[in-house]
């Protein structure tokens, strides 16, 4: 089983990552904590069987899908809750909710219960940075101008793998690798590995960072000081051999400090701010080694997580732990702080505006300025976290269980680009022509990559970008109710901008089903003929003109035209005549240029009455004209 360890980072090692505001009394079962230590999925039928109520189960089901990134299943189970009495329900849950109906790519929805959550919550810091730019999420998917990004094949495992740092020239990072190989069931989800960059610019093989620093708890989450001596390490609680647990039987997170000596880590101690009843993780020591900063839950936190910073003193003791406060934290999750050389503090949060899941966000703290996203390519619609930047070398480093990747969390390498390629054109009705609105529009490098992302105006117009890199790439369309339309794209080294794309897509109820009458996919009025007669009447042609525009619109489709008569006459001449009402009908259709290997037609005379007005049986004429029509069937 893949597991997302940046979950076992954050909440299974039981860091508790969901709470109610501060100010709300927690019931049992909106205990986020309590949620959060659940490893393994249970099922309706288990919880059911325990004793919970429906409304219990799903929020249970519901909040650990969303712990464990499958938003997908979280969504099932969150609407399964609000079918029951959404009055009730906390509207934590409608932000919950719509975040993964975001991470799904459901923005439209997602829009619906962020408006519910904002009505509810007009102070909520959340509902406050959602108001203030409702169009946030068309600027996000435009690609950096700056960076692409890289999948670290070399050293990802299929496990999962995350929170890089820098070391000399190493890049350490938290791995569960090991679950790969070892049959003991005492075995940690997690420990320090390290990978070594060579000239060739190709980092190494993963090998195990050092035996020191490795316990029978899971390690993660290193900051080193500049002259390499120091290193700071998130490590469960652990005493005696053992998982040291509180009431809630939770190993709360804690920092750990060790030092360098004759070339091994020693003098390992926590760190005095540590609690047996809350979690402390994810350090980051500024240049001067002067501050550090971290994640925690600790009281005076204003969401699940925030960040905190401490004053290191110069003979290594601490100052008191001081909270970011609201322009950094939120109501939810803020954690995986890296603080760069410039003082630029970069974290992960799903409380901002972001395109779903965990974002990465920035924020000058000497100027105190305001958050910002790095939009994409750094994030996606998934969890994107723990980023560590080089700002001398312009790379950095992150981790994301984004399709693609190797593993449940990969580690993806971030670099600097030339220059962007620009992309813009227009969503189409393949049939109509007419122009569809909120498209989301992804384009797509050779290998299935994502490289760039947007949502279409109400104009159904879109401008996306793509690094200049790619010279074959494609561009997709994706909108409920339709099904996907794509465009193979090329460009040359020179070229920087291509207009008038135009990418057509089909409503699903008109995709071409072996054996569909085109009369009820298209919706047409039914073709008849008057009595006796195999000429086609006036009021046909309109509908056979749609026919044949389906049909110019998607090449590869063939259609086998049945005409029939009424049970009225001899079955043998109703044959005849059905014969002739087809073939008439097929050679409208190739006059109007349809290759005529695409067209046949056949007669079924009576044979195939629709309704009771058989031989012998007195109907109106109206009645008998229900059968004197022609079918379109796609065949193959």
């Amino acid at each position: 089983m893949k597991l997302n360890l940046h979950h076992i980072g954050m909440i299974l090692l039981l860091l508790p990552v969901f709470a109610l505001s501060q100010k709300k009394t927690k019931t049992a079962e909106d205990n986020f904590d309590h949620y959060g230590y659940m490893v393994n999925m249970s099922t309706y039928e288990e919880l059911s069987k325990q004793g919970l109520t429906d409304e219990e189960i799903c929020k249970n089901l519901g909040n650990t899908a969303y712990l464990n990134a499958k938003y997908d299943e979280a969504t099932y189970w969150f609407s399964k809750l609000f079918e029951l009495n959404d009055s009730s329900i906390d509207s934590d849950y409608f932000y919950r909710y719509a975040q993964a109906l975001k991470s799904t790519k459901n923005y439209r929805e997602s829009e619906i219960w962020m408006n519910k959550f904002k009505k509810a919550n007009t102070n909520d810091v959340r509902a406050l940075k959602h108001s203030e730019d409702e169009n946030y999420l068309k600027e996000l998917m435009a690609p950096s101008m700056e960076f692409t990004v890289e999948n670290l094949s070399s050293i990802n495992s299929k496990e999962s793998d995350f929170a890089p740092s820098f070391y000399q020239n190493q890049l350490i990072f938290s791995t569960a690798r090991d679950l790969e190989t070892s049959k003991r069931t005492s075995t940690p989800y997690l420990n320090l590995y390290q990978a070594t960059k060579p000239n060739d610019g190709k980092y190494s093989t993963a090998t195990s960072f050092d035996k020191e620093l490795k316990s029978m708890a899971n390690e993660s989450s290193t900051s080193f000081s500049k002259d390499g001596k120091t290193v700071y390490f998130t490590r469960n609680n652990f005493k005696k051999g053992g998982f040291s647990r509180d009431k809630k039987g939770i190993s709360r997170l804690k920092i750990y400090r060790a030092t360098l000596n004759s070339g091994l880590w020693g003098n390992i101690e926590e760190l005095p701010f540590n609690s047996d009843s809350y979690s402390v993780a994810h350090p980051s020591m500024n240049e001067e080694g002067t501050k550090l900063y971290f994640s925690s839950d600790m009281p005076g936190s204003l969401g699940a997580s925030d960040i905190f910073v401490v004053d290191i003193h110069p003979d290594g003791s601490f100052g008191t732990p001081e909270n970011l406060g609201p322009k950094v934290n939120t109501e939810s999750r803020e954690s995986f702080p890296f603080i760069s050389e410039s003082g630029i503090l970069y974290f992960a949060s799903d409380g901002h505006q972001g395109l779903g899941g965990l974002d990465i966000f920035s924020i000058d703290l000497k100027k105190y300025d305001n958050v910002t996203n790095l939009g994409n390519p750094i994030n996606s619609p998934y969890d994107d976290f723990s980023m560590v930047f080089d700002e001398e070398r312009t790379i950095g480093f992150f981790a994301s269980n984004r399709p693609g990747g190797i593993g449940g969390d990969d580690i993806y390498y971030l670099k600097t680009i030339d220059c962007m390629v620009t992309i813009s054109g227009i969503a189409t009705d393949k049939d109509s022509e007419k122009a569809i609105p909120n498209v989301i529009m992804t384009a797509y490098d050779a290998s299935g990559g994502t490289i760039g992302e947007t949502i279409a105006n109400r104009e159904g117009e879109f401008e996306i970008q793509i690094p200049c890199q790619e010279n074959q790439y494609s561009v997709v369309g994706n909108l409920e109710g339709y099904e996907e339309g794509s465009l193979l794209l090329f460009t040359s080294p020179n070229e920087k901008y291509i207009k008038n794309v135009k990418v057509e897509m089909e409503e699903s109820s008109k995709k071409a089903v072996l054996g569909a009458d085109l009369v009820k996919v298209l919706k047409l009025d039914p073709i008849y003929f008057d009595l006796n007669s195999s000429y086609l009447r006036e009021d046909a042609f309109e509908n056979l003109d749609k026919v044949v525009a389906y049909m110019q619109k998607r090449p590869e489709v063939k259609v086998e035209i049945g005409s029939h008569t009424d049970s009225r006459e001899e079955d043998n001449y109703n044959l005849w005549l059905s014969d002739r009402r087809a073939k008439r009908t097929v050679s409208y259709i190739i006059s109007r240029g349809i290759d005529e290997n695409r067209i046949s037609g056949r007669g079924y005379g009576e044979t195939q009455l629709i309704n009771r007005c058989a031989n012998g049986i007195i109907c109106s004429d109206k009645d008998h004209q229900l059968n004197r029509r022609s079918e379109f069937i796609i065949v193959d």
